[in-house]
């Protein structure tokens, strides 16, 4: 059997953690908590609603939200699509259309507004900075008289940086707007405490934290409630936000990663910290090498780097080490980084830039594999080119 190469693609999936699937094994098969959460007259459903609401305060527990303020959905890119279109699509508040959002955003949130700009909505793209940062006076000097919503995001998911969602927040919350934050590639990774954030929406995924594809949730704060309109009906499921069978197993997993991630977040942040320091410290060393985005506001999880040497190719590096040269959501129509680009690379160096995302079952043998082929290849090619 052909050995995997080493994975460092965490940013596109996690695996899920073996600990997770143990809890969502309960819920299948006739002797697990197989029934409908909404099947409350008997016991098989108020089961398997006490397992999806102790799912729902676990991943409350995590980002420091009331539990009856998260709606269950299917993924982050559901979540992103009902904060924004339940938002702008809602016909009772036509006065304020205008939305913000910026160019380095994951596909889901672009798309989503990219429709909505053809629909009528009226739109401002804001442009990152060199190192892929969004200000908040770039949001502040955006706003509008009839801005209904901001939509950025907590971690970007190619570059690792951090967006000042604080500030920002507070820019857009004394404005009078809405505020939605993608936290898809934050949640287990920064601390999030919507007690204290002035943030509205909040959008979450299950497979990028250890759980299992196929599950999220969407914060939905006391400001936004009465404005959000669910944007899939049949049945008036999830405080009628959501309607559809909830997928129990999905959501116990959800719960279950989330819990995880509350327990031992510390301790794997400064794990993963340190492994990165070393792959930056060995990688960045070498010539034609160089870190794209911020190298302070930024995960350590995460590192996208420009290997500008004649010659290389991303793809040279596919049967030993797992990495992506653009996020999933790009790799999927084979297009070059739309978040690089804005950063003010060329297409080449877009196409010779690649991510290395690590995780929780990262070793320090990987990272000095990873630096090792990374530089052979860098160095064979280009010397191949010449």
């Amino acid at each position: 059997m052909k050995t995997l190469p080493c994975y460092f693609d965490y940013a596109a999936t996690t695996p899920v953690d073996d600990r997770v699937i143990q809890a969502m094994v309960t819920c299948l098969g006739r002797e697990g908590t197989f029934g409908n959460p909404a099947s409350s007259s008997h016991a098989y459903g108020n089961q398997a609603r006490q397992a999806v609401e102790l799912a729902r305060r676990q991943v409350a527990e995590l980002v420091g939200c009331n539990a009856d303020a998260l709606v269950w959905t299917s993924g982050a890119t559901e979540s992103n699509n009902l904060a924004i279109k339940g938002l702008a699509l809602n016909p009772h508040h036509t006065e304020r259309r205008h939305l913000i959002t910026s160019t380095i955003e994951h596909k889901a949130v672009i798309d989503t507004v990219r429709q909505l700009e053809l629909a009528g909505c009226p739109v401002t793209w804001l442009e990152p900075d060199h190192r892929g940062l969004i200000h908040p006076d770039a949001v502040s000097q955006a706003l509008r008289d009839d801005t209904l919503l901001v939509s950025l995001m907590l971690v970007n998911n190619e570059l690792g940086t951090v967006t000042d969602i604080a500030a920002i927040g507070q820019i857009v919350r004394e404005h009078g707007a809405l505020f939605h934050v993608d936290a898809a590639q934050g949640a287990g990774k920064v601390v999030i405490d919507l007690g204290a954030l002035p943030v509205d929406l909040m959008s979450f995924s299950a497979h990028k934290t250890y759980g299992p594809k196929g599950i999220g949730a969407l914060y939905v704060g006391d400001r936004a409630r009465p404005l959000l309109e669910a944007q899939m009906h049949g049945g008036g499921h999830e405080q009628g936000y959501r309607s559809g069978t909830l997928a129990t197993h999905q959501i116990v997993g959800m719960g279950a990663a989330y819990a995880l991630a509350s327990a031992e977040m510390a301790e794997e942040v400064t794990r993963i910290d340190r492994l990165s320091a070393q792959l930056r410290e060995g990688l960045l060393g070498l010539d034609g090498i160089s870190l794209n985005g911020d190298p302070q506001q930024r995960i350590p999880h995460t590192l996208n780097l420009c290997i500008d040497r004649p010659g290389f190719n991303v793809a040279s590096l596919a049967n030993d080490l797992a990495v992506s040269s653009t996020s999933a959501c790009n790799s999927a129509s084979s297009s070059v980084s739309h978040v690089l680009l804005a950063l003010g690379l060329t297409p080449t160096q877009a196409g010779s830039s690649l991510r290395l995302s690590l995780g929780r079952y990262t070793t320090e043998g990987d990272v000095e594999k990873a630096i090792a082929v990374i530089g052979e290849k860098a160095r064979a090619q280009a010397t191949t080119f010449w």
